[in-house]
């Protein structure tokens, strides 16, 4: 039963995606088509500063007719960030997500970057709990 972030921390690993916030916004895009994830974290002098989304580039490069080699990462990023900590519940991960209307969230413990959950995480571990506890009583009233 996955109740808390640091369980999916634990199963996906804790691989982290950054770029420095001197970067170009090309850099960060690049890693994120590398790695085939929708964000990479700005990390300055080893602290998190922001982090930047393919959703951010699309707004604030693309749509104003930007070029990504020629634009800093610090200038489009979304700085502060919200974070969470390992014991967080779940539930209220995507209840911070959703009425923030992000999808990646880091987690942070004493100052130190844990890992990054996303929404899509979340959600599936919520789902295998639920089909987790539905399989348990069908069980136990005998219909399975």
């Amino acid at each position: 039963m996955v109740e808390r972030i640091a369980s999916i921390l634990l199963a996906k690993g804790a691989a982290l995606h950054s770029v420095s916030p001197d970067a170009a916004v090309y850099e960060a895009v690049v890693i994120m088509a590398a790695r085939r994830v929708g964000a990479v974290l700005v990390i300055e002098q080893d602290s998190l500063v922001g982090i930047i989304s393919a959703k951010d580039y699309g707004s604030r490069v693309v749509l104003q007719g930007k070029n990504g080699k020629d634009v800093l990462v610090r200038d489009v990023m979304t700085s502060p960030v919200l974070t969470v900590g390992p014991e967080t519940k779940v539930v209220d991960g995507m209840q911070i997500m959703t009425t923030n209307k992000i999808r990646h969230l880091p987690v942070v413990e004493n100052g130190e970057l844990m890992g990054v959950v996303t929404l899509g995480e979340l959600v599936r571990a919520v789902l295998a709990d639920q089909e987790h506890k539905i399989d348990h009583l069908m069980r136990y009233v005998g219909h399975k």
